[in-house]
């Protein structure tokens, strides 16, 4: 047992959901590995279970250390949720605020061992100790869901657009892409090794939200993922609410492709998040150290600004931008 502010907060070792009484919110500290130390290392769970188990929609964050925007979407989740809500909740939801716990304490991206634990899922029981921690954490809490909704950030030295990643072939992850009233999505089947593709695997319809910046908390994208949960939950009869719609049209992609520079020198990027953009058209300036203009990028074809470099540094093979794909 853990004492933090005058609540006792369990330490477990499974996640049986049955046990958090109905109609109440529960904090847990379940412990996945141990350190080298060997003490434990624990990762934060919240559960809300209305009057009936299921369905379970299970809400994830910070599987990279440093993407914090969706710490601030659970917790407003659940501090929101009165006694009346959880009286008339239809079944249960469980937040993660953060998995990647070890690279969050030391406000880092990838695993200790430098392993990105959004390529690994769901790991292995007698891998490495990032695989090790991966099949943890799928084997002992995203088996319990039905749904799953991922929240990330770009990464460090770059900037997002608010975007969905869904496999669109799928109806109900088209559906729950769709009731985030996000700017963007994109079509994208689950890649192997992430945690989206581990749920798919598992039978769960799961997305991944892009939450904005990474390092920081952005009222308004906070705000935007919390209503996009309330409308997953009110489209699946959980809450009575009424869903939220978009003061704005959604851009579907068809696609995306990162574009990359193919030399070094300081980067000046003349286009920003959600611009539309034409074949052909500018987009990038690469100078050397003495200002000269050595080399420019245009647009491939036709599509959407989602994410951007913000890093003047940049080597060969650096990142530009995040062309969506527009027909």
């Amino acid at each position: 047992m853990i004492r933090e502010n005058n609540d006792i907060i369990p330490i477990i070792t499974e996640l049986n959901i049955e046990e958090t009484p109905p109609c109440s919110i529960k904090k847990y500290w379940l412990r996945l590995i141990t350190d080298g130390l060997g003490n434990p290392v624990c990762i934060p769970v919240i559960v809300a279970r209305g009057k009936q188990l299921e369905p379970v929609v299970g809400i994830t964050a910070a599987v990279h250390g440093n993407e914090l925007n969706g710490i601030p979407v659970i917790q407003r989740l659940f501090n929101d949720m009165s006694k009346e809500d959880l009286d008339n909740l239809r079944g249960t939801v469980v937040g993660i605020p953060v998995v990647n716990v070890p690279s969050f304490i030391h406000r880092k991206r990838r695993f200790v061992d430098g392993v990105d634990l959004n390529h690994i899922m769901p790991g292995k029981a007698d891998g490495n100790i990032s695989m090790v921690y991966a099949h943890r954490f799928v084997s002992k809490v995203i088996g319990n869901f039905n749904y799953l909704l991922d929240l990330h950030t770009a990464s460090n030295g770059r900037v997002n657009s608010y975007y969905v990643r869904a496999d669109l072939s799928e109806p109900m992850t088209a559906k729950l892409a769709e009731l985030q009233n996000a700017q963007i999505v994109v079509n994208n089947p689950p890649s192997d090794g992430t945690l989206r593709g581990a749920a798919d695997e598992l039978g769960i319809p799961a997305i991944t939200l892009e939450v904005g910046n990474p390092n920081t908390f952005q009222k308004k994208l906070i705000r935007s993922g919390v209503d996009g949960i309330h409308n997953v939950l009110s489209y699946l009869n959980m809450i009575d609410e009424p869903q939220t719609e978009s003061m704005y049209a959604t851009i579907i992609c068809e696609g995306s492709n990162w574009i990359y520079t193919d030399r070094g020198g300081l980067l000046t990027i003349h286009v920003d998040l959600m611009d539309i953009l034409e074949e052909g058209q500018h987009i990038a300036t690469i100078r050397n150290v003495f200002g000269d203009k050595i080399k420019e990028y245009f647009a491939p074809r036709k599509g959407v600004v989602i994410g951007k470099s913000i890093s003047p540094v940049n080597q060969s093979g650096g990142r530009i931008l995040h062309l969506g794909h527009l027909d």
